[in-house]
């Protein structure tokens, strides 16, 4: 199996240790380790065991500020929760965006805040919203930060749950997902969603891929829900077509710029001294092109070098070193 759709799939795993599919996951660890991948393997473990940690359980009755209340359904066949809520106080908020994704962002929330007041007029809020990009540019994030700031639950789509084997369950449990939160204010994210809205010109794909396909036409269009409904992919060229018409605001996510990246180090170094030496703009011009999420990476691989050296401060030795330890990351 490709390296990046196996990857792409631990990250869809979310259970417990004795659920059947973590139990396969684990399989599939060692199996990669016995075949000599063991950098693989141990990105897998690192994967399974932070979705494992984080796995929050739960089928019952969600209730949110504005008194409306859901029971998250569960596929038909394993009883496992189609979507699972995130906490309020887990969702990523902070972030750091160009002026024009910042106003992109804070435009569907101003509109989601004035819903009644652009109701008024005829007028409804941006409720269909695709973030595209490359990995680790804050997509995900993103959806989090709204939900937030807006003040509603945040729920995420478990595609592990959703796709089924079995002829038209699959389709089924997408319908009976989006059944549920039409009346149910919330931001539902559908992360990584090429992975069930594939173009129907892939000869590769079976029929029941296609059904899942016609289904999310029908929800996407038909949702008039009180909540929002958002959707992350890094590969907006092999999403079907007809989807993208589905959407009231499609917004790509690029990777920081300069200005943005001397704000993420400043930021993330912002509780450890740094030293004289290190020149934010010169440091900078050496990460064009990273995403935010690396960015991030080296700044805390930094930090702790220099910890770990015994240092109170970070300069430039230490931000070099962590950009020559992340070289694999960079060429990726």
């Amino acid at each position: 199996m490709n390296q990046d759709l196996m990857i792409r799939l631990f990250r869809s795993i979310d259970g417990e240790p004795s659920d059947d599919l973590v139990k396969v996951a684990e399989v599939i660890i060692d199996d990669e380790r016995k075949k000599g991948h063991v950098r693989l393997a141990d990105r897998l473990k690192n994967i399974l065991d932070k979705n494992i940690i984080s796995h929050q359980s739960f089928t019952g009755e969600l209730t949110n500020i504005l008194g409306s209340s859901i029971t998250i359904p569960t596929d038909k066949r394993n009883k496992i929760p189609l979507a699972k809520e995130v906490p309020r106080e887990l969702l990523r908020y902070e972030m750091i965006l160009s002026k024009e994704v910042e106003e992109k962002i804070g435009r569907i929330e101003n509109e989601y805040v004035a819903r009644e007041r652009l109701a008024h007029y005829g007028l409804k809020p941006r409720k269909r919203i695709l973030l595209h990009g490359a990995p680790g540019c804050g997509k995900s994030m993103s959806a989090e930060r709204i939900a937030w700031n807006i003040g509603l639950p945040f729920l995420k789509v478990k595609f592990e749950a959703v796709i089924s084997s079995y002829l038209g369950e699959s389709a089924a449990n997408l319908k009976t997902l989006f059944e549920a939160v039409q009346t149910y204010p919330c931001v539902l994210l559908l992360d990584e969603f090429d992975f069930i809205a594939k173009s129907r010109d892939n000869k590769q794909d079976v029929g029941e891929m296609h059904r899942i396909v016609n289904i999310l036409l029908n929800v996407l269009e038909d949702y008039d829900g009180p909540g929002i409904i958002m959707a992350t992919t890094n590969l907006e060229g092999s999403i079907d077509k007809a989807l993208f018409r589905r959407f009231d605001d499609i917004i790509e996510m690029p990777k920081p710029g300069h200005e943005e990246i001397q704000d993420i180090l400043k930021s993330t170094l912002g509780s450890i001294k740094i030293a004289k030496d290190v020149k934010w703009s010169e440091i900078a011009k050496k990460m064009i092109g990273f995403s935010a999420a690396l960015i991030v990476k080296i700044a805390n691989d930094a930090a702790k070098l220099s910890i770990i050296k015994g240092n109170d401060n970070v300069n430039l030795y230490f931000l070099e070193e962590a950009l020559k330890e992340n070289q694999l990351y960079i060429k990726s």
